[in-house]
Order: structure tokens, then sequence, then C-alpha cells
């Protein structure tokens, strides 16, 4: 039997999503790094049962001061003779250094003059700082721009040294500007950033030490287990048989996946370097399936019970529980996949009526059949529903999440346990598969999942496996080895995560300026008048500023990543949209979708950006193949806005509403899939008069209302007979039966 490719990374292949790689750390620094991001792996865990007594922007103090050292040590420079790749320079040593005193002196026990004195007396001095508050405050600024510089580009720390150039001149624009001020001076800045709770300290960072820390930690145990090479195995053998069996298995392995991953960059590359071959064999152009595959891969991102992480912020802002935005992403979530899906089937008809796929490509042998790997295998699954089921049972995210990484530390053992005894077997000597359908040589990518270059060549638990295989027996070494590889894990989660931290802290930068200034709501005005210069109307009036919104949303997102374009999206569009009456819930997901969306939109789509170093193929094309796959993501966030009708797409209102605005998004979506790739399913190809026909139906039917749902219906079944007659007269005219 043929044996799948080995899973590998985004940090393999030399692309991520949100971040810059970072360094290929070897001896002490390692060592230093990876037990200090194994103390906050184990402190973000210790808060979530005892949190510290002095409340939660404590933690967050201490979070930030050992988190943001590890960003100097861990990421480059790029400044030059000052810059090493393979360790840390002295100046990152003493940026490092500098890091820990800035970030830590708000509770440092220390009086020095009229500052210091602990972090009591540092709360008594809000809106009072002293200089030594100002100066750490400032150095604690620049820092925080630089780590965001090295993790993620120069974008957002320009932003935010514009919004920052906003709150200080902003008192030197013309007073009859809609976004002129008073004007702060540094010591407000500072005391803003500093000493608030809508600085650095403010939500996006209290998500990131709460919620987003823990489920990347969750993510990288969850590789750790062995999960990822069995979502993958599973995904290429449900389909075998099937005449689309290459492009549902990229599809299916791309939303399992990104279960594991949480990144729509990391997940397209890694599935496609395991699918590519197929997709190759079965006659996929390398554009063709690199758009498909950076589509599935950002899909995961929207898709429960995961999601991405600026889904933890819409929680935070609305004040719901995350398992209640799970339920708003559920239908939307659905949708997504079944206009992908459907773009595959008919991809799959077209590659056959061309005869670019072989004959016998159906009958591939593969590695085992998924009854047999779901029933070796399946209670990786296990720590998913665990999630689910104590979230539905009132359990709070953060617990919900540690008890899940603790069952899929748990199901690691077994996972080793049957691997290594089957790499014992005849099949270890030759790289064959085994009996379960896997390799020992297929686990030894998954170390490096977590999104973090500087990990090593084997993954954590590929040692365990080999030293096992070597002796054909469980050793005593083998359980400390394999505590050892957990720790590591922990560990490496840890530092996959630091992009994130240095992004939320650098996020708090414009929400402080956007709060203090009342930018937001100055901005969401004129938004508004200009939504009102084509109509009164206020469908109209909706209509224009949501289309704005998107295109600003998008546009947003080629620059910065997708935390900061929510982030940033949310305090400027959302009080336009919520002016307007749009309903919280469908205002904050339709901000949360474009961000994310970004990832896909030409022609900064990193995802297929990652997806075509894979395929070999070339960045625009593949960018443009991703948007038609992923455009009806860009058209169903319109829906929850553009009518009360629209919120029954996240599960709000009575259940036949809910049914009924479901089904005609459904429709809507495979008109859409109709028009974009030229084929109606059932029929055959078609004409460009029934595309454009089957495109404007599928716009009509993703408006919910009941007159526009029944035009969409007629003008499809207008089309769906064109077509059909269309091809009874070519049958006709060819002599075909």
């Amino acid at each position: 039997m043929s044996v799948a490719p080995p899973v590998v990374t985004a940090a393999e292949l030399g692309v991520d999503d949100e971040e810059r790689p970072a360094r290929t750390l070897s001896g002490a620094p390692a060592r230093l790094v990876g037990i200090v991001a194994l103390a906050v792996a184990l402190l973000s865990i210790w808060q979530v049962f005892r949190p510290l007594a002095q409340g939660s922007q404590y933690y967050l103090v201490v979070f930030l001061g050992i988190a943001l050292p590890l960003v100097y040590l861990s990421y480059r420079s790029w400044w030059g003779r000052l810059d090493r790749a393979d360790a840390p320079s002295p100046l990152d040593w003493v940026l490092a250094a500098v890091a820990v005193v800035v970030c830590l002196y708000p509770i440092l026990p220390l009086a020095l003059g009229d500052a210091g004195g602990g972090y009591n007396a540092f709360l008594d001095r809000q809106g009072m700082l002293a200089p030594l508050d100002v100066a750490t405050g400032g150095l604690l600024l620049v820092l925080v721009l630089e780590a965001c510089r090295r993790t993620t580009g120069v974008i957002l720390p320009i932003v935010c040294l514009v919004f920052l150039a906003y709150g200080y001149y902003g008192g030197l624009l013309p007073q009859n500007w809609a976004i002129a001020h008073a004007g702060l001076d540094l010591d407000q800045i500072v005391d803003a950033l500093y000493n608030s709770g809508s600085g650095f300290y403010g939500t996006p960072l209290d998500v990131a030490a709460s919620y987003i820390v823990l489920f990347t930690l969750y993510g990288a145990v969850l590789e750790f287990s062995g999960a990822a090479r069995f979502f993958v195995d599973l995904s290429v053998s449900l389909f075998r048989r099937s005449h689309s069996a290459a492009g549902r298995t990229a599809v299916a392995s791309g939303f399992l996946l990104g279960t594991v991953s949480g990144s729509g960059t990391a997940t397209a590359v890694s599935t496609g370097a395991v699918t590519w071959p197929i997709l190759k064999r079965a006659g996929y152009r390398p554009e063709q399936a690199g758009g498909m595959l950076a589509a599935a891969g950002v899909g995961a991102i929207l898709s429960p019970p995961t999601l991405g992480v600026a889904a933890f912020i819409v929680a935070e802002y609305l004040d719901v529980s995350y398992v209640t935005v799970l339920g708003w992403a559920l239908i939307p979530t659905l949708l997504y996949y079944l206009g992908i899906l459907l773009s595959v089937e008919i991809d799959a008809r077209r590659i056959h009526a061309e005869g670019r796929a072989p004959a016998d490509l159906a009958d591939t042998p593969l590695p085992t059949p998924w009854w047999k790997l779901l029933g070796r295998f399946g209670y990786h699954f296990s720590s998913l529903i665990v999630i689910v089921v104590l979230l539905l049972a009132g359990a709070s995210a953060t617990r919900a999440v540690v008890y899940a990484t603790a069952l899929a530390l748990i199901l690691a053992v077994p996972d080793r346990m049957l691997r290594a005894r089957d790499a014992t077997g005849p099949a270890s000597s030759t790289g064959e598969s085994s009996t379960d359908g896997t390799s020992a040589v297929g686990e030894s990518a998954l170390g490096t999942s977590t999104g973090d270059p500087s990990t090593d060549d084997a993954s954590p638990g590929a040692t365990t496996t080999k030293q096992a295989s070597r002796t054909g027996r469980w050793t005593r070494k083998v359980p400390q080895r394999f505590v050892f590889e957990a720790l590591r894990a922990l560990s490496l989660g840890m530092r996959s995560a630091l992009p994130v931290v240095a992004v939320c802290a650098a996020a708090g930068v414009i929400t402080a300026m956007t709060t203090k200034t009342g930018l937001g709501a100055q901005l969401a005005s004129l938004l508004v008048r200009a939504g009102s210069v084509l109509s009164d109307d206020p469908a109209v009036v909706l209509a224009t500023t949501a289309l704005l919104a998107a295109i600003a949303l998008s546009l947003l997102g080629l620059a910065v990543p997708v935390t900061a374009s929510f982030v940033i999206g949310w305090v400027i569009i959302g009080p336009a949209l919520l002016d307007l009456h749009v309903a919280a819930p469908a205002a904050a997901m339709f901000v949360f979708y474009f961000s994310v969306l970004s990832e896909v939109t030409p022609p900064t789509a990193l995802a297929a950006v990652g997806a075509a170093a894979v395929t070999g193929a070339k960045a625009m094309p593949t960018m443009w193949s991703a948007l038609r796959y992923a455009l009806p993501a860009f058209l169903v966030p319109l829906m929850f806005v553009l009518t009360d009708s629209g919120q029954h797409l996240l599960g709000r209102g009575a259940l036949l509403d809910v049914l009924w605005v479901t089904a005609a998004a459904c429709v809507g979506v495979a008109a859409l899939a109709a028009a974009t790739g030229g084929w109606i399913l059932g029929i055959g190809a078609v004409g460009a008069v029934p595309r454009v026909l089957a495109g404007a139906a599928g716009l009509t039917l993703l408006y919910p209302h009941p007159t526009a749902t029944a035009i969409g219906l007629g003008v499809l079944a207008v089309v769906a007979a064109a077509g059909v007659a269309e091809h009874v007269r070519h049958r006709k005219a060819t002599g075909t039966p």
C-alpha cells in the first residue's frame, strides 16, 4: 500500500500567515527560551484555576513582562550586522533585559522618590504619573512596537504611530473638522497606554493571555498527540473511491487540520504538502490547486470549535460566552464549505470532461480504509468533543480547553504505543505502511507544526516512537522521554503565540488612542454620512455603508494581521453599523469575517502565497483562484447586516426562520458556484448568459427577504431550463445519446 506523505508545516516551507520566521536557536539560548516559555505556559494554566489575588491586570503585567523579552530572543531584528540568524545578538539581550524591567516596573515594590512603590502605588498615580513612570512607559511603547515589527513586519507599527501622531497632534487640526480634538500631551498618552485598562493591558492582551495562549497550547499538544497525522490520513481515506476524491480530500484535510493549527496559511501549507501530489495526479493545475488549498485553509479559521484568534475578542467585546460565538459561526461555516465543495465537484467534472484525469484515479490504493483508521485512532476526536460538551455544560472556555489539553496529552500515550508497536513490524525497515496505514517516518514532521521554525527536525513525539521501535518494546526511558517531549510541546506552543502577544499589545495603542480621542465615533459618523450620499432611504444607506465597510476591512486586512484588523475594524466600523441599528452580534461577526477573509484577498493573500509555494504556482493567479473558491464567504457576511432576517444565519431567531433563511442561502451559494465555475451540476457546462443569470440569482437569494428569495428561485429555474435545453440541442446536433 502507498504511504501518505508526511505532514509538514508552514514553518518548514518558510511561510506563515501573521509572522516572520523565528530564529533557529541552539545551545544555552534555546534552553533558556524553552524553559521561560514553558514557565509562561504553566503560568497561564495556573491562572485558570488559581488566579493571582491582585487581579487580572496584575497578571497581564507579569505575563507581558515574561513574554515580551522572549520575542527579542526568538526573533531577528534584521538590522544588518547587529542581527544574528542563529542566536540572540548582544543588543537583543540588552533589549530583553530592558523589557523585563519596564514591564515589571509597575509591580516592583521599590520606592524611587515619587515613583515606584509597588502595584497599588502605581495605580494611585493614574492621571498623575511621575517622570519615571512616563519614561518607563515610553520605553515600553518603543519595545512593543519593535517586537511587533520583528514578528509581523512594519505595517502595524506604522499604523500605531499614525494613531499616536493623531493623539498628540490632533489639537492642531482645524476645529471644524469632525475628527479634530483637544490634543493629548505625552503624559496623557503614556498614562492611557501604561496605567489604564484600554492600553497595553486592555482587552486584546487580556484575550491573548487568557484565551489565545491556552488554545495555542492545545493545538501544539494535539499535534504532539498524533492527531494532525490522523486527520490527514482520515481525509485521504474517506474519499478514495470518488471521482472528486482529490478535491474533497484537500477540503476535508483543511477543515480537520485547521482545528489543530488555527492558522489559515499554516493549514493551507500543511495540507498542500500532503494533498498536492494527489491533486496533481487528478489533473488539477498548480494555480487551481493552490487556490483550493488556500480557501479551505482560511475556512478553518472561521470554523467551530476553535475559530480564529479574533473570535475570542468578539466574545470579550460583546460580553458573551465563547460557545455563543461558536453558535453564531456554525451556519456561515456550513455555507462557506458548501461553496468550496460545490466548486470542487464542478472542477472534478470539468477536469474529467477535458480528459486531464487518469481513468484509474478512483482505484488508487490508499494506506488503510477509513473505518479501520477511525477505529484505531478515532479517539483523537475526543478532546475536541470535550471542549464542546464542557462549553455547552456551562464551563468557561479556559477550563474547557485546559481539560481538553490534558486529555490530548493522555491520548498521546496510546498513540505512541500503537505506532511504536507497528514500527517494529516488517514495514519499519522499509519505510512502508504498517498495519494502521501510517509509517514511522510520517510522524517526524509533526513537531514543528506550532508555527515556530525554531524547532528541531524531529517532532516532540518522534524520538519516543523511534526509541521504542529500536528496542521493540516500551522501555523505562520512554516514559521519561515522553514527559520531556510533552513539556517541550507546551513550550513550543507558547513560543508560537509570541507574535499574537506582540500584535495584541500593539493593538492596545490603537484602542487607547481611539477611546481617548473619540476617533471611533467620529469615523463611524463619516462612514454613515458617506453611505447617505446616494439616498436618504435607510435600506440604501445601510447597504452602501456595509459595502464601504467591507471594502475598508478587506483593504485593512491587506496590511495588518487578522487580530489587529478586527480590533481596528471594530472600534471604527462597528459603531457605524450599530448607529444604523444593526444588532451587535451581526456587526461583530461582519467585522470578524472580513478581517479573516483578507487572507485570500489579492494582492497580498498570504494563504494563497503559502499554497503557491507548495504547488509551484504563480502567486497572483493562485490568489484569484482562491478568491473564486471563497467568493460566497465575501457575500454571506453582508446578509448578517442588510436585514433583520439575516441574523437568522447566526442561529438567532425562531427555528423555522433560521431554516428558511439557511435554505435560501444554500441555494444562493450553489447558484454562485455555478456562475463562477460555468457548470451546473446534473446538467453540465453552460455559456455566458446562463452564468450571468445564475450569478444574479445567487446574489438575489443572498438577500434574506421572501420576495427576493422568490425572484432568485424563479431566475434559477430559468437558468436550469435553459441549460437543459442547450444540452438537448447539443446532443441532437452531435448525435450523442
